[in-house]
């Protein structure tokens, strides 16, 4: 039974990709992550601020845009430092064979941006991108906050000669346009969708915020799953399909779709490691059940049914609530 699969200039052992979290933060989680079954890991990522604050330090001068994050920045930079990070790469990359993906969590096109050749030079085998553009200002147009995507992955893929990978948001009144576009310039060398945002939520006996649920769940998957089928043959680098990706059968959906992998985190949070290999072996067993001994053989089979791509186009609202009453 095959389960490689091709990503970012890679033989992945299995479609399953560890996304970016703290399970990924040391050499030891990524060992087991390794001997669960993963085809990949990325590392759980940097922030853009953590990354200028070293860059800060460097030039003994203090930064002005975010005073109040000051404090709070500091502390968190000398926890997780640039070079900690680093060091992670370089132990990683002796230490295991699947490949190494650094994470940046960004916003805007900054210094930072030069940090991007130190993560190469320590052998990280790509680069993803976490772009999560929240778009609450009021004087900022869409076409401006799209524009951010292009700027940031034009100025890494200038800097790197290692594969780029754009982790985005779904809020777009031109998702598949914006997208497209993107590829297209070919600084990018995949796509993951989607980032999943911070969920907000109120007591209303303390009136305080509170966070809505850190982790995904199954029911999330089904907006990644209508991209991924949608652009998956559009396009002409992969898409991984992300959130919600929580049993066999979910990266089975996802892969029917046309997602050359997946990623998961939320399931092994609640699972542990060892589910990547039950959720392999279901992969295996559906394989079995339906003749298939590669994913190649059914790697976005969907597409050419065309009653489904005609629902995942369409909101459905009239066959499925019309008789509601």
């Amino acid at each position: 039974m095959d389960l490689t699969v091709d990503y970012l200039g890679h033989k992945l052992k299995s479609p399953i990709i560890v996304g970016s979290c703290g399970l990924t933060s040391s050499v030891s989680k990524i060992k087991a992550l390794e001997k669960a079954g993963a085809g990949a890991v990325v590392l759980k990522s940097l922030f853009e601020e953590q990354i200028e604050q070293e860059n800060w330090v460097e030039q003994g001068s203090n930064p002005t845009d975010y005073p109040d994050a000051i404090d709070y920045i500091q502390t968190y930079s000398n926890e997780k430092s640039f070079e900690k990070y680093l060091n992670l790469i370089k132990e990683a990359k002796q230490e295991v064979d699947i490949p190494i993906i650094a994470s940046i969590n960004c916003i805007s096109v900054g210094n930072w941006i030069h940090y991007a050749k130190k993560i190469e030079e320590a052998g990280a085998d790509a680069i993803e991108l976490n772009i999560a553009i929240l778009p609450t200002d009021f004087e900022v147009k869409g076409k401006e906050n799209e524009k951010l995507y292009f700027k940031i992955t034009k100025k890494v893929k200038r800097s790197v000669n290692i594969p780029v990978s754009l982790k985005m948001s779904n809020l777009s009144a031109g998702l598949a346009n914006l997208i497209s576009r993107l590829c297209w310039t070919q600084n990018i060398d995949s796509f993951v969708l989607f980032n999943r945002y911070y969920r907000p939520d109120i007591d209303i006996d303390t009136m305080e915020l509170k966070n809505h649920g850190i982790f995904s769940t199954p029911d999330d998957l089904s907006e990644s799953l209508r991209w991924v089928l949608m652009l998956s043959k559009r396009i002409k680098v992969p898409i991984v399909g992300n959130t919600g990706v929580h049993s066999g059968a979910d990266v089975v959906k996802q892969l029917l779709a046309g997602a050359t992998a997946v990623q998961v985190v939320s399931a092994l949070y609640e699972h542990g490691e060892g589910h990547i290999e039950t959720m392999l072996n279901d992969l295996k067993a559906w394989m079995e059940k339906n003749n298939y001994k590669s994913i190649e053989e059914f790697n976005g089979k969907l597409h050419y049914n065309e009653d489904v791509k005609r629902g995942f186009e369409r909101t459905q609202f009239m066959k499925y609530y019309g008789s509601i009453e």
